[in-house]
């Protein structure tokens, strides 16, 4: 895969670091890879765009899942994924994590986390959606992700490894042959660094996270911009199944024009025998699925969303009144004090909830060592699509694949350097720095004003949401090319284009995978998992089980394909080596 040479509009770097391994993330899958790395003895930099411990993990409240229960195997962990998947779901890559799973559980257990345990002293295990067996663990009754994140956050200081906080990743460096060279980075505001530098290292791990800012409302933090993936596709690699963005049916409802992150009512409430009800008190799930609340996300997304419409109402209900007070402050003490942070008090009244945009199930497209199309560049974490996923991922498998996948990139990265793979430098055991080819002097791509982004996010709210349609995804198109077609006129007429800044590299960003998602749900011409289609809205296996396959061309253009079948088509780099 060559690389595209497009590149965003930046100063060229004034500082470097030298290492062997850059990882762009401090969530779980970024964190465990960089602990994998150091335990390796290779010399590891961490790049994350705020604190170490201000990405989507510390956000996960539900939990982990894995194969720990009683009676539960990985060959049930994978059934109930691969249901979930509804038909898209790589087998090997879903086999892979329910597998290694449980034994990675047990590591980050061994790093410091501490999960929730049961009055026997084994891990407390619950239920969420789509599964058939109480195989979530999970930490301050729902505050896991922050447990985690806390975890590996203290691990990777207390190791000494090498991080660069508050530094947004910029494009990728690649040698004259096409392989990783490093990143580009802005660090914005105090610290060793400012301004553009560079890590030059021969192999860069991806673990940014989601892009869930596309939209208006998101459970997502702030710093979920998509820059991973377009970084990734400025670099040449292909990306897959972007049109699966899975909304999670219950977002504590703060009013029709809220914008930015809200506030999640985990599924673990309903795991627990929350229900979901209308304005009547009606349990309009039950005959709808026969886990009733408890189906997968998509299903329950859906099922919220029918009976808005039908309705007319801007929200449904949780209730889950019967818990009373002891059991929401022992078992959900975040989700009980977001609630009345906004006037709601759910021990005696029910919460009222929406669907908002939750998690990629799409990504950077990677084998199942987590290496993408561009040599030397992995992903891992929410920013990958490994296949596991499908078009609806499986509640609490995104902690789990991101602990699964970064130990397999460690691995594969480890042995790289151990067979002589890695080019040397005869300074021990550690690879040559690549030199990355010359900063261009003009930049390629142009950089859109910070206000671009509100019109990205309402454009995809409106027209790339819950409910989609063609007619919706054609008016989503026409208006992020309008956007799109601005910013190139004025580029290539004059030369000029928006002032270079963390704002307007984030909309450019966020316009650019919301140009691939908009074109895949356009043309993916069914509805499958999370990606509901009105005007289609039966699943069309015979035309349809299959992937979506999207890259940058060097003209800015997308070049958009289809595989031939529903396997997860291996990386350039994975056909070489059979």
């Amino acid at each position: 895969m060559t690389s595209t040479g497009i590149r965003l509009h930046a100063p060229a770097p004034g500082w470097s670091i030298a290492a062997d391994v850059v990882v762009v993330g401090s969530g779980v899958a970024g964190l465990t890879a960089a602990l994998r790395c150091e335990a390796a003895g290779l010399r590891t930099v961490v790049v994350t765009k705020a604190r170490l411990d201000d990405g989507s993990t510390r956000w996960a409240q539900g939990g982990i899942a894995a194969a720990l229960g009683e009676g539960d195997t990985p060959e049930q962990h994978l059934d109930d994924t691969l249901v979930a998947g509804a038909g898209l779901c790589d087998e090997e890559a879903v086999r892979i994590l329910v597998t290694e799973g449980p034994d990675a559980v047990r590591r980050l257990i061994e790093t410091g986390a501490h999960f929730d345990e049961s009055e026997e002293g084994g891990l407390e295990l619950t239920r969420e959606g789509g599964h058939h067996r109480r195989r979530i663990a999970h930490a301050g009754g729902d505050a896991t992700g922050a447990e985690i994140s806390r975890a590996l956050v203290e691990a990777v200081r207390a190791r000494g490894v090498r991080t660069v906080e508050n530094a947004l990743v910029l494009d990728l460096l690649t040698d004259a042959s096409g392989r990783t060279a490093g990143v580009t980075l802005h660090v914005m505001g105090e610290g060793q660094h400012d301004g553009v530098g560079a890590v030059h290292a021969p192999a860069v791990i991806l673990a940014t996270g989601g892009m869930g800012q596309v939209f208006s409302a998101t459970t997502n933090p702030s710093v979920s911009t998509g820059d991973g993936v377009a970084l990734a596709l400025r670099a040449g690699a292909e990306v897959s199944d972007l049109e699966f963005v899975q909304f999670h049916p219950t977002v504590l409802f703060l009013g029709a024009d809220a914008e930015g992150q809200q506030p999640l009512v985990s599924e673990a409430v309903r795991g627990e025998g929350a229900h979901l009800v209308d304005a009547d008190g009606v349990r309009f799930m039950v005959g709808q699925h026969e886990l009733a609340e408890l189906a997968p996300r998509d299903i329950v997304a859906k099922g919220i969303m029918r009976r808005m419409q039908e309705q007319g109402a801007e929200h449904m209900y949780l209730d889950a009144r019967h818990f009373g007070a002891a059991m929401w402050e022992h078992r959900f003490p975040t989700i009980l004090a977001a609630c009345r942070a906004h006037g709601i008090d759910p021990v005696h009244e029910p919460i009222p909830i929406a669907p908002a945009a939750h998690y990629a199930s799409g990504g950077v497209r990677t084998d199942s060592r987590g290496r993408t199309t561009v040599p030397g560049l992995y992903a891992c974490g929410e920013v990958a699509c490994t296949g596991v996923h499908g078009a609806n991922r499986l509640a609490s498998n995104s902690l789990l694949e991101g602990l699964v996948y970064a130990e397999r990139i460690v691995a594969d990265i480890a042995a790289e350097f151990a067979s002589g793979a890695a080019d040397r430098s005869g300074d021990g055991p550690h690879a040559r720095v690549p030199a990355p080819v010359e900063h261009p002097e003009r930049p390629a791509h142009p950089l859109l004003a910070p206000e671009a982004r509100f019109a990205i996010q309402r454009t995809m709210t409106d027209g790339a949401g819950v409910l989609r349609s063609a007619a919706s995804l054609e008016r989503a198109a026409a208006q992020l090319q309008r956007l799109h077609s601005e910013a190139r006129d004025a580029l290539d007429e004059n030369g000029k284009t928006a002032e270079p800044g963390v704002d307007t590299w984030e909309a450019t960003n966020l316009l650019c995978v919301a140009r691939v998602l908009v074109a895949a749900a356009a043309l993916r011409e069914e509805t499958r998992g999370c990606h509901w289609r009105e005007d289609h809205a039966d699943r069309d296996d015979a035309d349809w089980r299959r992937h979506i396959v999207v890259r940058l061309n060097p003209d800015r253009t997308l070049a958009v394909r289809t595989t031939d079948t529903a396997d997860f088509p291996p990386t350039r780099q994975h056909q070489q080596e059979q």
